[in-house]
C-alpha cells in the first residue's frame, strides 16, 4: 500500500513564495520517479515538475526558473519550492509517484489527495 501526503498550500500574495511536500508511506514498495501536477477550476491537470529517484528533474515552462523540485529519499518525502507565484499559479497541486513492487515488481502510479494554492492580493 502506498500512502502520499501533501502539505504546505495556501493563500499567498503575488510575488510570495511557499514550499510544499509531498510524503510517501511505501511498505514494500521502492520509489521510482516522482512529480508534481497541478489542476486549476475547468482546467486539465498539467505536469509541474517531475524527479527521478537519481534526482534528475524536468519543468514545465511555467515552472522553469520559479520553481524547483526536490526529494529526500531517505525521508521518501518531495518537495516543491514556489517562487514569484502569479495569481494563474492557483490550482490544487498534486503529488504522485511511480513504485515498484519489492515482492512482485510490478509498477504502480498513486496520486495524493492535493493541497490547494490560492495566489491573490
Amino acid at each position: 500500500q502506498v500512502q502520499l501526503v501533501e502539505s504546505g498550500g495556501g493563500l499567498v500574495q503575488p510575488g510570495g513564495s511557499l514550499i510544499l511536500s509531498c510524503v510517501a508511506s511505501t511498505k514494500n514498495f521502492r520509489i521510482n520517479h516522482m512529480g508534481w501536477y497541478r489542476q486549476a477550476p475547468g482546467n486539465d491537470r498539467e505536469l509541474v515538475a517531475r524527479i527521478t529517484s537519481a534526482g534528475g528533474t524536468n519543468y514545465a515552462d511555467f515552472a522553469e526558473g520559479r520553481f524547483t523540485i526536490s526529494r529526500d529519499n531517505a525521508k521518501n518525502t518531495m518537495y516543491l519550492q514556489m517562487n514569484n507565484l502569479k495569481p494563474e499559479d492557483t490550482a490544487v497541486y498534486s503529488c504522485n509517484a511511480d513504485v515498484v513492487s519489492t515482492f512482485t515488481f510490478s509498477r504502480s502510479v498513486y496520486w495524493g489527495q492535493g493541497t490547494q494554492v490560492t495566489v491573490s492580493s
